[in-house]
């Protein structure tokens, strides 16, 4: 019967496993944009616009996935999604202008807005069947995904064009989907716990105070997919134009991003438990903007490397507690508002980093994801009482 603990390590295993094949996939198109840039003979700005095509398609199915969940099931909508972001990361190097760039992403993003929602709504109803905080593990396989795939694209990144590497992602991502979905399918989501009392675990009526605490969490989500969503774009770039790092050196960056990440999640309960949620948002979100500001202005290689790991640290827990916590506010209608506004931040990211750069520079507009980590640690902070325990 589904709800058994074998089961539920099953379901586990299985939505691991979509969680890392969503960042190996991202992280292996992210890492080829310099050469699609140059391909498409794009601007700054105009690579902001049509890489804006990824967080608007992203947003707009978010708003969606949450009624589809409720309606299919949030283990089917995961499959589809998946089977759909692993054939569009092949379209990007098949077009010759940003405008068609653009395009295409709109598609690439759909999917991959469609299966964070989806998957992050099954996670948080894991999570309540076992009764223990998993959400950090689960994304902390998200960014050792995210580690492997951009490792692997700065590997590759010499010897393959971006139409094979990105082709062979594809390939992966449809075995792998057919595996790991097959168990979703198979499996219903695991049945809430009985409780004998009402209490922080029970999703809430979205009444207006529950949808203002809900959006509070959304803006911390907002602000750290932000920063997520820079050094994907915009740090393999910065590596290469403004330190002269080799192409595949300047991949490095955001591997070296996405293994701090990994770091910071794998060991996000421990912190969890010791600090509590307010502590972590806020020392999370100073030590990212101490970090960020150290990656954008440093005048070396090492020293940026080391400023991506920093800010990699920081950013870490402050999506997966925000998403968590809206979820258990007030259930998969939580998850989908917050991963909504949270993926903003991916919307905003890229045109307005595009545009800074050239009316500034690109270092100096990186340092806009210092500026939002700190906002997310003074609104982790206004929400002590909402988190306390």
């Amino acid at each position: 019967m589904p709800g058994t603990p074998h089961d539920l390590t099953r379901l586990r295993i299985a939505l691991t496993t979509f969680f890392a094949l969503d960042g190996f996939v991202f992280a292996g198109w992210v890492v080829r944009i310099p050469a699609i840039k140059q391909q498409t003979g794009a601007s700054a700005s105009a690579l902001g616009l049509a890489l804006l095509g990824v967080s608007a398609g992203a947003v707009v199915t978010m708003v969606l996935t949450g009624r589809l969940c409720r309606r299919y099931g949030s283990h089917l909508v995961t499959v589809v999604c998946g089977v759909l972001l692993s054939l569009s990361v092949a379209l990007p190097p098949l077009t010759h202008s940003a405008p068609a760039l653009g395009a295409v992403l709109l598609v690439f993003g759909a999917a991959y807005g469609g299966i964070n929602v989806a998957f992050n709504s099954a996670a948080v109803d894991l999570g309540r069947a076992l009764r223990r905080p998993i959400m950090p593990s689960f994304h902390a396989a998200f960014s050792l995904g995210g580690m492997v795939g951009a490792g692997l694209g700065g590997l590759v990144a010499g010897a393959l064009s971006p139409t094979r590497h990105l082709l062979g992602l594809t390939v992966i991502g449809l075995v792998v989907t057919a595996l790991a979905g097959r168990v979703l399918l198979r499996v219903a989501p695991p049945e809430p716990p009985e409780r004998t009392r009402k209490d922080e675990s029970t999703p809430r009526r979205l009444d207006t105070r529950t949808r203002r605490l809900v959006i509070t969490f959304g803006l911390i989500a907002l602000c750290t997919a932000y920063g997520e969503g820079a050094l994907a774009d915009w740090s393999a770039l910065h590596l290469e134009q403004d330190l002269h790092a080799s192409p595949g050196a300047a991949a490095i960056g955001y591997s070296c991003f996405a293994l701090a990440m990994t770091v910071g999640r794998l060991t996000g309960a421990w912190l969890l438990e010791r600090l509590g949620q307010t502590r972590t948002l806020v020392s999370g979100g100073a030590t990212a903007a101490a970090g960020m500001l150290l990656g954008a202005l440093a005048p070396t290689l090492w020293a940026a490397l080391l400023g991506f790991v920093i800010t990699g640290l920081g950013l870490a827990n402050l999506f997966p507690v925000a998403v968590e916590r809206a979820g258990t506010l007030a259930g998969p209608d939580g998850v989908a508002i917050a991963s909504t506004l949270g993926y903003g931040g991916m919307l905003l990211g890229p045109p307005a980093i595009g545009f800074m750069a050239d009316w500034l520079s690109l270092p100096l507009a990186l340092t806009s994801v210092a500026a939002l980590a700190a906002t997310a640690a003074v609104i982790g902070f206004g929400t002590r009482r909402a988190t306390a325990r």
